[in-house]
């Protein structure tokens, strides 16, 4: 970018979530390189969301929760009155509030829409931004995996630039290199807080433990799902969808420093891996300033004193979320939605100390497999497999409910 360049232009979603702070850190930074035009949050920590509106000041501004409004837009008229609102100088931004806040904030006027939201709930802002033809540097990889073909289809060639720090090491590992050049791509898996332990061993996994991840910072979600290595499992789907390399040829390794992020393997025998150190604020910037580079936004490896990366296979006995996500992938059409959404209810479960922890990939596979197994459009459960030719938006989101709702019945018992 030059000096003559005018200013990215970003919308952010869940803007005061783990990827929205840190990429907001990393505008602060460089102001004459990117400014905020959306912000778009949940609703639970409004006092956060009003000073970033303040600091950042964006023409539009998303909360979901409804019953949040009011008190961010008493915080925010406080600061335009303190400012010359009255003298018509201090300004506010535009409100909108409800479940579809940050879908059409995803869907504003700008370059860039980072989607650092948790969860299924970023598939509709997913599609909103690519929809108005912005650039999505995507941090919420459920939405691809749910949404599958429908988000391929309607990206352009390079819409989606990734932000996991996975496939954005791969995406920098292909830059210039063809596809027909690459013989695997090689996820890299920190292993958790629970690397080594037995399958018996983790039955008595207590939610405190299985927060305490041992190099990454996250939110709730993440951080269980990368303690059962369901994470892992989904961005297996993703790597496979964004990169469009079959899923028998996407391997995972663990690693336990979390310096290497991912690797290509070429068919002429070599390997190309990426390294930094286990800082989320490289593939953010990177995604926001795609392809070019932000200087300085994190410090690098050091190479002044000795060091050694470790590098293991995955105990797929112990953590048997990778293999349903590949037999979720294999499926295509609803299938992931089914495997996140009964994910994501099973994580809740355990989190309020309804469930072990192996019990969440235990119900999340007796969900899949009985999804994949009904028949007709409506099986006897009320859900049937719709495979990648003919499934629609309303049918993921039907399959992501219903996993749900069926994932909450096994917890019950039912």
């Amino acid at each position: 970018m030059t000096g003559l360049d005018a200013p990215i232009r970003v919308a952010i979603l869940g803007s005061t979530g783990s990827i929205g702070t840190q990429a907001l850190d990393i505008i602060a930074r460089n102001p004459d390189r990117f400014v905020v035009v959306g912000l778009a949050a949940g609703g639970g920590q409004v006092e956060l969301l009003a000073e970033q509106v303040i600091l950042f000041g964006p023409t539009v501004v998303g909360i979901a929760a409804a019953s949040a409004v009011s008190d961010l837009q008493l915080r925010l008229y406080a600061h335009a009155q303190a400012n010359g609102f009255a003298l018509g100088t201090g300004e506010l931004p535009q409100l909108l509030a409800g479940p579809d806040a940050a879908t059409l904030v995803a869907g504003m006027e700008c370059d860039v829409v980072l989607n650092g939201m948790a969860g299924a709930a970023g598939l509709e802002p997913t599609m909103a931004a690519l929809s108005a033809g912005n650039r999505l540097a995507l941090a919420n990889k459920e939405s691809l995996i749910i949404g599958g073909p429908l988000v391929r289809r309607m990206a352009a060639p390079g819409q989606i630039v990734p932000v996991d720090s996975e496939h954005s090491a791969l995406a920098q590992a292909l830059r210039g290199e063809s596809v027909q050049d690459i013989d695997r791509l090689i996820l890299t898996a920190s292993g958790g807080p629970f690397r080594g332990w037995t399958r018996e061993e983790l039955t008595g996994v207590t939610p405190q433990q299985a927060l305490a991840h041992p190099t990454w910072s996250m939110g709730p979600l993440v951080t269980i799902n990368s303690a059962t290595m369901v994470n892992k499992g989904l961005e297996l789907i993703e790597a496979h969808l964004l990169f469009d390399i079959p899923l028998d040829r996407i391997d995972v390794v663990v690693h336990p420093q979390s310096v290497v992020h991912s690797m290509v393997q070429f068919v002429d025998g070599s390997t190309m891996a990426q390294a930094s150190p286990p800082d989320m604020r490289i593939p953010i910037a990177l995604g926001l300033g795609w392809p070019e580079r932000v200087p300085q936004v994190a410090p690098p490896c050091s190479w002044t004193a000795p060091t050694s990366w470790d590098f293991f296979p995955l105990d797929d006995e112990a953590f048997p979320a990778v293999g349903l996500a590949r037999m979720a992938g294999a499926a295509g059409g609803s299938a992931p939605a089914v495997f996140n959404g009964a994910d994501e209810a099973c994580v809740a479960a355990f989190l309020a100390g309804q469930i072990s922890f192996t019990s969440i990939v235990e119900i999340i596979g007796r969900v899949l497999r009985e999804h994949l197994a009904e028949g007709g459009p409506a099986g006897p459960r009320g859900s049937a497999f719709i495979d990648g030719n003919n499934v629609s938006l309303p049918d993921v989101l039907a399959a992501d409910s219903w996993a749900r709702e069926r994932a909450r019945m096994m917890v019950a018992g039912e």
